[in-house]
């Protein structure tokens, strides 16, 4: 009886578990001007948009979803070259013959057909504006004294959906060019020591940018509970904590 016991649990493992895993992204509808803009959570730096039946991956990284059972790309962005953020084998399972990927030039060099956007240019990709926003570290670096993001390296992305303005930042500091972006109206802040910024600096850029709605993510083991205490007399951003496998 125990060893059958112990067999029905492996199997629940296996089979039920992964099945559970992918139903329990936490998704937020955001109404814009020209229709529903459904955004889901789905780990670490990876998220996918829904808008005007259009599937957005951002950075799908096969460790945090099963993509065969996610919807197949109109358009993906890559925000750099780290294995936490660009995966080929992702990119292979989500493309169709229609898909397009935005990326940097780094990425360029392992994904052949792709839309090179440096930092600071803004083109119009299956009929959504996007700006590429440097994405790069000031303070913090690796022990031979590199960044552990070079600036020119990553981008961050400003998406306008109808009348919304999404920022996802990439891996980042509260850089000057973050800092100066203007009428945001989501903001995804990367907030992970030692690679991208600690809750003080989310906040940071958050007064000084002033989006209304502010997504930490990227976030590991930080306590979120800490952005919320900096931001709490700060009026006019909304802080939305979500669960990232």
């Amino acid at each position: 009886m125990k060893k059958l016991l112990l067999g029905i649990l492996i199997l629940l493992t296996c089979y039920v578990l992964p099945t559970f895993a992918q139903e329990t992204f936490e998704t937020d509808v955001v109404k814009t001007s020209a229709g529903d803009l459904k955004i889901t959570c789905i780990g670490h730096g990876t998220l996918m948009f829904t808008f005007n039946n259009k599937v957005i991956h951002i950075d799908p990284v096969g460790r945090y979803a099963d993509y065969s059972k996610l919807p197949k790309a109109d358009l993906i962005l890559v925000t750099h070259e780290h294995g936490d953020h660009l995966d080929t084998k992702v990119l292979d399972i989500l493309r169709t013959g229609k898909t397009k990927i935005v990326l940097t030039e780094i990425c360029a060099q392992r994904i052949s057909d792709g839309i090179v956007m440096k930092n600071g240019d803004a083109k119009t990709v299956q009929g959504i504006k996007i700006e590429a926003v440097p994405a790069y570290n000031i303070v913090h670096k690796r022990d031979n004294g590199n960044p552990y993001h070079p600036k020119g390296n990553g981008n961050g992305y400003v998406m306008t959906f109808g009348d919304k303005r999404v920022y996802v930042a990439g891996d980042t500091e509260n850089t000057p060019e973050m800092k100066k972006l203007k009428d945001i109206d989501i903001a995804f802040l990367p907030m992970n020591l030692p690679y991208t910024m600690s809750p003080e600096m989310v906040a940071d850029a958050a007064k000084a940018f002033r989006p209304k709605i502010v997504y930490p993510y990227h976030f590991g083991q930080t306590d979120t509970n800490k952005l919320i205490e900096l931001l709490k007399s700060t009026r006019g951003i909304e802080i939305r904590i979500r669960k990232l496998n």
